[in-house]
């Protein structure tokens, strides 16, 4: 059985955090990027923030980790929308009407 874990984010803010996935401490960070419409980048390091990927755009209903897995980080990242499926997370919307999961393998 998987077992699914809403990661609290704070809208119309850029943060910083850190968070256990799979039993490892990862290092988050996640920018609002204005070229084009707009949209929110996520970072992801080990836990003594050394970077892991960076650059992830936040597009919902795909697995973000999905091209990493060969960095055992043991399941995936997913965000939704409360409006519905492909929508893009806005700057406001972040953690309100969308949400981002992780969901252990």
């Amino acid at each position: 059985m998987n077992t699914i874990t809403e990661i609290p984010l704070t809208p119309s803010q850029a943060c910083r955090f850190t968070v256990t996935l799979a039993g490892a401490l990862y290092y988050m960070r996640l920018t609002y990027d204005i070229a084009q419409a707009g949209c929110w980048i996520l970072d992801i390091g080990d836990a003594d923030q050394t970077p892991l990927v960076a650059g992830i755009p936040l597009v919902s209903g795909v697995d973000l980790l999905a091209q990493y897995k060969y960095l055992g980080f043991g399941g995936a990242l997913i965000v939704t929308t409360d409006r519905g499926a492909g929508e893009v997370p806005t700057f406001d919307g972040l953690g309100v009407t969308a949400h981002l999961y992780f969901v252990a393998a």
